[in-house]
């Protein structure tokens, strides 16, 4: 099992974390290589020689939950669980969504809630692949159509919805209790089927979504799209399961840095490439800049597998920091000739 993760307090000062910094994928495996000399991301580089290890979250490719899903919810107290860490609760608060308790049920009991994230399940010559509901350009009219179509199939079985944007939906229903699924993220450009849990209580989940597929089959709203050449909506996702935490929003100290996601996600390493160019250009100095102030800044680089936290040199005596600089000169000049050899572990 991954190991549990610990939150640390905002006593660390400033916490940047930056998901999907690498990934095992043959596109990304053929471009970290073109991260490798020192002069494609300069102040990346020099920042590695001014850190060191601090922590790492070893982990590996086939858990539920990414390695920034589990560092982001031990900042908020969350149980680390894998694939039982109530994500959905998380998206609602930022939509401004309120997930009450379901009608008719225990008050005194909290609700499971659910994120639905409704997509395209494209069909190849061998499997499915999940595409980045994101990138459909669902509208709201579009996707409140569709929800109000599938919603009786979940009315039915004692589940209650609750629409927030048009790629997010949510439900509760008392199966959800325990439910251990998928991230979205761990998903999107995947099987879908090869991430869905054999758990008793996913078996649902599998019924209501196969119901879906033949329902919206040629439903008006897809019919339309499919002539503009859209992707239709074909399914749904379902992820972040369990009762609304005590908080559900992140410490005032921790930034989350999303500019690598959608390229990762997309195959798209050029892109991807532009954006670790671009936060060479903008993140990095600004932590050169905290690090030059004195402030006891945490950078946290999280892949496809693991997270690593990267920290400065805590203070020494002078034989520890004379040490400490010998090392420090060593790797740094190790990490400028290759700052790509970090990414490669991750």
């Amino acid at each position: 099992m991954p190991d549990q993760v610990t939150a640390h307090p905002a006593r660390h000062g400033r916490h940047w974390v930056l998901p999907f910094a690498s990934s095992l994928s043959e596109p990304c495996q053929h471009a970290l290589p073109r991260l490798a000399a020192a002069q494609a991301l300069p102040h990346f580089s020099h920042l590695l020689g001014r850190l060191l290890e601090a922590e790492r979250l070893e982990g590996d490719e086939y858990a539920l939950s990414m390695p920034h899903e589990r560092v982001l919810a031990a900042s908020m107290g969350w149980p680390t669980q894998d694939g039982l860490m109530p994500w959905a609760a998380w998206w609602a608060a930022q939509d401004g969504i309120a997930l009450h308790s379901a009608p008719n049920s225990d008050q005194s009991e909290p609700q499971p809630w659910g994120l639905l994230s409704p997509g395209h399940w494209l069909m190849g010559r061998d499997h499915l692949t999940l595409l980045d509901p994101a990138k459909l350009g669902l509208s709201e009219a579009e996707s409140r159509t569709l929800f109000e179509a599938i919603a009786p199939l979940f009315t039915e079985d004692g589940w209650t919805l609750s629409w927030g944007t048009p790629q997010r939906w949510y439900a509760t229903h008392p199966s959800l209790e325990g439910l251990p699924t998928a991230s979205l993220d761990r998903v999107i450009g995947r099987n879908p089927d090869l991430w869905l849990t054999e758990h008793p209580q996913a078996r649902m989940v599998r019924r209501l979504q196969s119901e879906v597929q033949m329902l919206l089959y040629q439903h008006p709203v897809n019919d339309a799209r499919e002539a503009a050449g859209l992707a239709t909506v074909n399914s749904f996702w379902l992820s972040g399961c369990g009762a609304v935490p005590a908080r559900t929003a992140l410490p005032d100290h921790i930034q989350l840095i999303d500019d690598l996601r959608a390229p990762m996600l997309a195959d798209d390493m050029p892109l991807w490439l532009d954006a670790w160019s671009h936060l060479d250009t903008t993140l990095f100095p600004q932590i050169h800049a905290a690090l030059d102030g004195g402030e006891p800044i945490r950078l946290t680089l999280c892949g496809e597998r693991h997270a690593v936290t990267l920290t400065p040199a805590p203070a020494a005596g002078l034989g520890q920091r004379l040490w400490r600089a010998v090392k420090q000169l060593a790797s740094s000049a190790r990490d400028a000739a290759n700052p790509a050899a970090l990414l490669q572990s991750l």
